[in-house]
């Protein structure tokens, strides 16, 4: 006799890490019409961590360097052009003046502020493109900052009507009940969103007591738990190098052991995750499917994963390139 998996049915797009793209971004909008989703979930890191400066030096003359070339361009389609290639790699391009540009190289607090104010500008406009797009598609987006989204993202989030920031809420996604949290534990580049692991053990444990224990969970956690291999990134000396032995890299376990407990404690049926580009795949945490999507958005490449689940069941799930 075979048993038949019962409760509600769903089938996600999940995606993490698009740091920024602009292009990525689009194809994970257009994901879940594509891959036929009855929801879009994000894991954190939506925003790029540069400006590019486009100097004008003259009138409708420009000249940037974009990662390490020097450009000199005119005002017109191949500028256009050039600012979307920065775009779609996760940077933001930013037109200026030789006299702001020589106040910029003098105050690493102008420079901040500066890439805050654009940074927030695309993220609100993302919101809006976001809300349109999956409004008349009818598909429902849980999104939430990871540990590089500055602390202003959150509120940008906050502002969609259609897309919901799930941080720090248990939000019902068609049966379903979602648990999202995007901080991460300490890492050496001191990113805008961390926390130790007793700091994340008490704010996991806060976000877990309004789960309901009779609704099928979903864990959506932008750090991955510790030991389960979707966890592994290089090894860094000191000096911030890779640290190699017999000419390869060196891998580490850099994942939670918070959200581990959290994950063999509450037993969600799901746990999503991300933050850790290199370790794209799945692993089995005590009973519970645990996914890291993965990130190539340098490429302009949306990595993902699809995922059926029925009731208490994963009935499949499948890592995708597009």
């Amino acid at each position: 006799m075979v048993l038949l998996a019962k409760g509600p049915k769903l089938k996600i797009f999940y995606a993490s890490d698009i740091h920024g793209s602009e292009r990525v971004f689009r194809k994970f909008l257009n994901a879940g019409a594509f891959y036929q989703a009855d929801a879009l979930i994000f894991g954190g890191d939506l925003t790029g961590k540069a400006i590019v400066p486009f100097v004008e030096n003259t009138a409708g003359h420009f000249t940037a360097d974009i990662f390490g070339v020097l450009h000199e361009i005119e005002s017109g389609p191949a500028l256009v052009e050039l600012e979307q290639f920065v775009r779609d790699r996760g940077s933001y391009p930013y037109r200026t003046t030789p006299e702001e540009m020589v106040a910029l190289q003098a105050s690493k607090d102008l420079v901040a502020q500066t890439f805050t104010r654009v940074m927030a500008k695309t993220a609100e406009d993302w919101v809006t493109l976001a809300d349109e797009r999956l409004r008349k598609a009818g598909i429902p987006c849980v999104m939430m900052p990871g540990n590089d989204d500055e602390h202003e993202v959150k509120k940008v989030l906050a502002q969609g009507d259609w897309i919901q920031d799930g941080e720090d809420r248990v939000i019902d996604v068609r049966g379903f009940q979602v648990a999202s949290f995007g901080w991460a534990t300490t890492t050496p580049w001191h990113s805008p969103r961390e926390v130790t692991e007793e700091i994340m053990s008490q704010r996991l444990s806060d976000l877990t007591s309004l789960l309901d224990p009779n609704i099928p969970t979903i864990f959506n956690m932008h750090d991955p738990p510790a030991g389960s291999g979707l966890d592994l990134a290089y090894k860094m000396t000191s000096d911030m190098k890779v640290e190699m032995a017999g000419g390869q890299a060196m891998l580490a376990s850099v994942g939670s052991t918070a959200v581990r407990d959290c994950i063999l404690k509450n037993k969600p049926v799901l746990s999503l995750h991300g933050h850790i580009h290199e370790s794209r795949g799945s692993a089995k945490v005590g009973s519970t499917l645990a996914v890291n999507a993965g990130s190539a958005y340098t490429e302009g490449v949306l990595q993902g994963t699809i995922i059926s689940l029925r009731g208490s069941k994963v009935t499949g799930y499948q890592l995708v390139t597009g």
